[in-house]
């Protein structure tokens, strides 16, 4: 068992030693580690075994030395013998080297300059190289400097473009080529807010020139239809049948149609367009210069903010605008200019602005444009001014159509302004009627010749017969108020239907405005001042008269202004909405008016006498004849009924009626009167003399047409009155009251009461019953029984 450790060991020492002596000495340690490891006291044999490795190999290399050592020896001979010739040699060598030196040294300079020129020369080569790199971009860059001093600012960003992506990337290593590719950005920026500063100048610009754009456009939208119109005139009249063509400056035509295109001052003037007016380049430039630096759309949000503010200071009008039709072109100038540019703009650029900006700008303006046109047209009180206004509105309208710009609401807005139009021509005719009315003298129309009377019968359509035949001087029945005012209304008419053209209307339409418009100015103006001219209190009796006579003629004259409406329009009268005129109306009207304020005069004249009645109610007898105030009043009415003449019979008749029953109402409220406290005898004579004049005046028949005494009729109850007083028969009035056939059937019981107690008081003046108590004390018992008998018949009336 030890002998088999004992071999085991000795195989592991040689092992060991195989190890040792192969590999490197850094890896001795682990081996030698391993000795120490393994059993006690190994590596004393270890060391045993090494020993004894070591003086084996001391062995073989004394053998090794023992066998070379005499060629060793022979070698060491053989160099000593040579050391002399090395040492010849090495001396010639030296000798050589410093001769070779001394003769290369010269060649070493000239090398080293070779060497230099050859590395100059290369670096020149490289240099010009990378020069030939860097020259295209240092010349783009100063073409970009040339552009951006020359404001050309589109080339200037194709040329940083063409620097950035094609020329910098050359020689990117390079620094100036990063400080210009680090200034690229910040020019980028330099250049929108150029064109952006450039934008600006010229909306500012355009906000100036508006004015002059819309000037042009709406001159020559005028000029357009002023042609059409004219060739529409000869096409109706047969004369236009080819068009009309210039060459050389001369005018040539087919058929007739002639236009002079030569040398004319008008024909001269070029057609201008907004792009002859306005540089739009500032627009343009911004423009791509956005859309290049890939920010087009805040560019178009910029622009259309813009116009917005600024079309909604154009719609801004002027506090005085409605003063003067300048104010007003100013205004549709302004704003035509600002839509035509807008329309260049459309179609000029893609997508700057669109149709649906444009209409939604158009529409916000039309609103603005209707309200404003609305309130100032309401201040305007000159028909004039707003005939021009409406011719304004059209051409305005014309304009902007033309540019594709719907305009219904325009020509809806004109009907409200026609309304205008006609109550600013009803209050300017109205003062015309005034003033006719004032200055005229209500007296028949004088006509010394001939020449004369066709002069009145061509301003009115009188026509009559009888007056014809009569020879000169004569007079027409109406005054000189009739012919002017039958030729203001023509012209009222003509006024009127100076607003309808151009409104794009029909015949039938614009013959239904006419005839509106001159209803009003008949129902209305007219009549108006036909009732205050009626009121007025200048007016007289006479003038009253003839103011019926004029309106009598004046209502006969209607159907004539009904011809006259026609012959304008060429509508049938028959059609089925013609509207008919409504002068009969008002002229009737006017007549009725008259006609009561002739009543009310005559009363009141008739009063005035009435208030001279000076009667002497104690009088013992009367004078034998008719008061004087009352022969005054019945001469008044006398010479008043024969101007009543030229009256129609009815007026006059009724005047007349009218009169005697107010002179009879008046008479009898006189005797009747609370403050009359004594009536004699004689008084009443004396009012019976008064009464017998008026029945008198009544039976002359002052008004044909009467029958019988139908007019004496009005002084009934005075006269049934006092003849119970005059004859005393109040036993036929007691015994036949209430009886159909009574002799006093119209003295009513309270009536002959009152006027009985005014005579039956004795006791405070000598009156009519002291004879009485003289001569006969039973009549004084009759009164006072009549007295108690009437008191009983008005109590049974009031029961």
């Amino acid at each position: 068992m030890a002998e088999n450790e004992t071999l085991e060991c000795i195989t592991e020492h040689e092992r060991i030693l195989q190890e040792i002596e192969s590999t490197d000495t850094a890896c001795v340690g682990p081996t030698l580690r391993s000795i120490y490891d393994d059993q006690p006291n190994a590596h004393k044999r270890f060391m045993e075994k090494l020993d004894a490795r070591i003086r084996n190999h001391d062995r073989e290399i004394e053998k090794m030395c023992n066998f070379h050592h005499q060629g060793f020896v022979d070698a060491i001979t053989e160099l000593l013998k040579v050391r002399a010739d090395a040492e010849k040699l090495m001396g010639q060598v030296t000798d050589t080297n410093r001769r070779l030196q001394e003769a290369g040294r010269e060649v070493m300079a000239q090398t080293e300059e070779v060497i230099r020129c050859r590395i100059q020369q290369r670096n020149m080569a490289t240099t010009v190289e990378k020069l030939q790199l860097c020259i295209p971009v240092l010349e783009m860059y100063s073409k970009l400097k040339e552009q951006l001093e020359s404001k050309r600012y589109y080339a200037a960003l194709k040329t940083m473009e063409q620097l950035e992506k094609i020329y910098i990337p050359r020689v990117s290593q390079y620094r100036f080529c990063q400080i210009m590719a680090e200034n690229l950005p910040r020019l980028r920026e330099e250049i929108k807010e150029i064109s952006m500063s450039d934008l600006k100048d010229f909306l500012e610009s355009i906000r100036k020139h508006s004015d002059k754009v819309g000037e042009t456009a709406m001159r020559q939208a005028q000029q357009h239809r002023t042609f059409n119109s004219a060739v529409a005139k000869q096409v109706s009249m047969g004369h236009y049948m080819k068009p009309v063509y210039s060459l050389n400056g001369r005018t040539h035509t087919h058929n007739g149609l002639m236009m002079d295109t030569g040398d004319e001052d008008e024909a001269d003037e070029e057609i201008l367009t907004a792009q002859d007016l306005v540089d739009f380049s500032p627009v343009y430039r911004c423009l791509h210069i956005y859309t290049v630096l890939g920010d087009r759309e805040t560019f178009e949000n910029y622009y259309r903010k813009q116009r917005k503010k600024q079309a909604r200071l154009v719609l801004q009008p002027q506090a005085n605008m409605h003063e003067t039709v300048e104010g007003y072109t100013r205004y549709f100038n302004q704003i035509v200019g600002f839509f035509v540019v807008e329309d260049h703009i459309l179609h000029a650029t893609r997508g700057l602005v669109t149709r649906a900006f444009n209409d939604e700008l158009w529409n916000m303006a039309l609103s603005k444009i209707i309200a404003v046109l609305r309130t100032h047209s309401s201040y305007c009180n000159d028909p004039d001014l707003v005939l021009e206004l409406k011719n304004l509105i059209v051409i305005f309208a014309d304009t902007l159509q033309g540019y594709g710009f719907p305009v219904n609401r325009l020509f809806d807005l004109l009907f409200e302004v026609r309304d205008q139009y006609n109550e600013t021509l009803l209050k300017k005719w109205a003062l015309v009627f005034r003033e006719i009315f004032e200055l005229d003298n209500y007296s028949p129309i004088p006509v010394e010749t001939e020449g004369e009377y066709k002069l009145v019968v061509s301003r009115f359509p009188f026509h009559d017969a009888e007056i014809e035949k009569q020879d000169f001087p004569k007079k027409l029945p109406m005054s000189q108020s009739v012919p002017q005012i039958y030729t203001q209304v023509k012209e009222f008419i003509y006024a009127s239907l100076k607003f309808s053209e151009s409104l794009h209307r029909s015949s039938t339409e614009i013959d239904d405005m006419l005839r509106k418009s001159t209803n009003l100015l008949l129902t209305r103006t007219l009549s108006s001042c036909l009732q205050n001219l009626i009121k007025k209190p200048h007016i007289g009796l006479t003038e009253l008269v003839q103011i019926i006579i004029n309106t009598t003629h004046l209502e006969q004259a209607c159907r004539y202004l009904e011809e006259f409406i026609t012959n304008i329009t060429n509508v049938s009268p028959e059609t089925v909405h013609t509207t008919r005129l409504y002068g009969l109306s008002t002229f009737k009207d006017a007549r009725h008016a008259a006609e009561g304020e002739i009543y009310t005069k005559l009363n009141q004249k008739i009063d005035e006498f009435i208030q001279l009645a000076d009667y002497e109610w104690g009088m013992a007898e009367s004078d034998g004849r008719a008061s004087g105030y009352l022969m005054d009043l019945i001469n008044f009415l006398r010479s008043t009924f024969q101007v009543f003449t030229h009256l129609p019979g009815k007026v006059a008749q009724t005047a007349c009626m009218s009169a005697c029953k107010h002179l009879s109402t008046s008479l009898m409220q006189m005797l009747l009167d609370t403050e009359l406290k004594q009536i004699s005898m004689g008084a009443i004579q004396q009012f019976n003399l008064d009464v017998i004049q008026c029945e008198l005046f009544a039976s002359s028949e002052p008004v044909p047409g009467f029958q019988g005494d139908t007019l004496q009729l009005a002084f009934i109850d005075l006269r049934q009155l006092l003849d119970l007083f005059m004859v005393w028969d109040w036993s036929t009035y007691l015994a036949d009251y209430g009886q159909p056939t009574s002799k006093y059937l119209r003295v009513n019981p309270a009536t002959a009461l009152a006027l009985l107690e005014k005579m039956k008081d004795t006791s405070k003046k000598n009156n009519i019953f002291s004879q009485f108590r003289k001569n006969d004390r039973d009549k004084q018992k009759l009164v006072e029984t009549v007295v108690r008998q009437l008191r009983s018949l008005v109590n049974g009336m009031s029961s």
